[in-house]
């Protein structure tokens, strides 16, 4: 985008930026005339003051480039994507098990000129586009569909089976939008091509497995993602949001996802007859009292002001009405938002379950194992808020300030994405949303996850590749 800026002798000089602010925004810059080709700075002079009030002609310019984009990216979208999103809904796969998907994705990037390598943390894609010195930027789409029959009455449907981990065959939707993500991950992928004379740098684009097991992310990175090709400096990405309007972005400015822990708790018991309880020790009675007791965790050792869940999703034990079994399984999700209340929690259901067990009589040999899942584990996902803004920022000047959209969060859902932006890391990561519902469904829109839930694509995926497009192109732009 091009604004003209007051800085003294910089007058009339053009600021080739994709990342400007408001009036006033200090942003670094490169300089142009508007009648010259570019000039060197001085490193004195590399940060100016935008001028909106004079900016007449560069608004021209903002115009010409924002329409130029979202022209192209209709076009693409009537031409190819309405199409390769219709073959994703209909073929979704599940977790780890995304072969067909993987090759799909690979193949389409290829075809674009991409270096393209595949089977990377079991299925995932990783494809390279170098394009002279600067920065490395990463955007992630995640491919895998959920154990869900489709119940959506689209004629599209999907009406696809797949015999999981467990060698049970079940239906598999696209019931969270993921064919959305990959469709538009495609369609990112030819912009960014059509546009080389734009950016410099590195992009790197990530097909992810397994994201509903929050194990993908992990899983690629355990496999050498950051060594193996090129380690960006900024990682991206998006999700198709039931419950805001279809087309609408939104651009958290820190927290976006919470931590999620998937933890097992196997109360163990001593059998009798249901007649005689006080002949053995009975795990469902030590059960129940344990899933009551872990409710005071969040409500009385989590501060008011901080967010913290644990639930308790599935309970099994006993055989019959007449006998008092030996064993009771019970399976939890824990959510945080910060890594101290996560360790609160965790530690918490350790002394909750061993506390109640000892207390109502457990034998010593006999205490509940807690066990957390080395598969499914997230942190919570941050944004780096200055880069945040950053694409927040030219978000608005290229798309307008209509199409974004203000959002509270509702729950604490969990994304591995984490992994890729994790403090050690030194990747600086945004994750934003853009909206699938119409605004004539709002308020009763299905839910991810439900049989029922769908999106309207046309809106979803040109916004998420017109967004995506101007946020790795802002990040380019440093």
């Amino acid at each position: 985008m091009y604004f003209i800026v007051s800085a003294g002798k910089l007058d009339r000089y053009l600021v080739d930026t994709v990342f400007c602010g408001g009036p006033g925004t200090i942003v670094p810059v490169a300089i142009k005339k508007t009648t010259s080709k570019p000039m060197e700075l001085d490193p004195d002079n590399a940060y100016v003051r935008v001028d909106r009030s004079r900016a007449y002609v560069a608004l021209e310019h903002y115009a010409a480039a924002s329409n130029d984009l979202r022209e192209a990216v209709a076009a693409d979208y009537d031409e190819r994507l309405s199409q390769l999103f219709i073959h994703f809904h209909q073929n979704p796969e599940l977790p780890n098990f995304e072969f067909q998907t993987a090759a799909r994705l690979a193949a389409e990037l290829r075809a674009l000129g991409y270096e393209v390598a595949e089977g990377v943390g079991g299925t995932g894609v990783v494809a390279v586009l170098e394009n002279g010195a600067g920065p490395t930027v990463l955007f992630r789409a995640d491919m895998d569909g959920l154990p869900v029959k489709e119940d959506t009455g689209l004629s599209y449907a999907s009406t696809a089976t797949q015999v999981d981990a467990d060698g049970v065959e079940k239906p598999v939707m696209h019931a969270c939008g993921h064919d959305v993500h990959i469709t538009a991950l495609v369609g990112t992928a030819r912009q960014m091509v059509e546009r080389r004379d734009q950016w410099s740098g590195t992009l790197v684009l990530i097909g992810q497995p397994a994201e509903e097991r929050i194990s993908g992310a992990r899983a690629m990175m355990e496999d050498g993602l950051f060594e193996r090709f090129p380690k960006p400096d900024y990682a991206l990405a998006f999700h198709v949001s039931a419950g805001d309007p279809a087309g609408k972005v939104i651009v958290p400015q820190h927290v976006v996802a919470s931590s999620s822990d998937s933890v097992d708790i196997i109360v163990h018991g001593v059998g009798a007859h249901g007649a005689a309880p006080h002949k053995g020790v009975d795990p469902v009675l030590v059960a129940s009292q344990i899933v009551v007791s872990l409710q005071s965790i969040v409500s009385r050792n989590i501060g008011p002001l901080e967010s913290g869940v644990i639930t308790v999703g599935a309970i099994r034990g006993g055989t019959k009405h007449n006998i008092i079994g030996d064993r009771v399984e019970l399976q939890l999700t824990v959510r945080s938002d910060t890594p101290e209340v996560r360790e609160q929690l965790l530690d918490g259901i350790d002394r909750v379950a061993a506390g109640v067990a000892l207390a109502m009589g457990v034998p010593a040999d006999l205490m509940p194992e807690v066990i957390r899942s080395p598969v499914e584990t997230t942190p919570p996902t941050l944004n780096d808020p200055a880069t945040a803004r950053r694409v927040l920022d030219a978000i608005a000047a290229n798309m307008g300030e209509e199409y974004l959209w203000e959002d509270v969060r509702q729950g604490m859902g969990a994304e591995d994405f984490a992994y890729f932006v994790q403090p050690e890391t030194g990747v600086k990561g945004v994750y934003f949303s853009v909206g699938g519902t119409p605004e004539e469904e709002l308020g009763n829109e299905p839910s991810h996850h439900s049989p029922f839930f769908k999106v309207e694509p046309g809106p979803s995926i040109r916004s998420g590749v017109e967004a995506s497009v101007i946020a790795t192109l802002a990040l380019f732009g440093e």
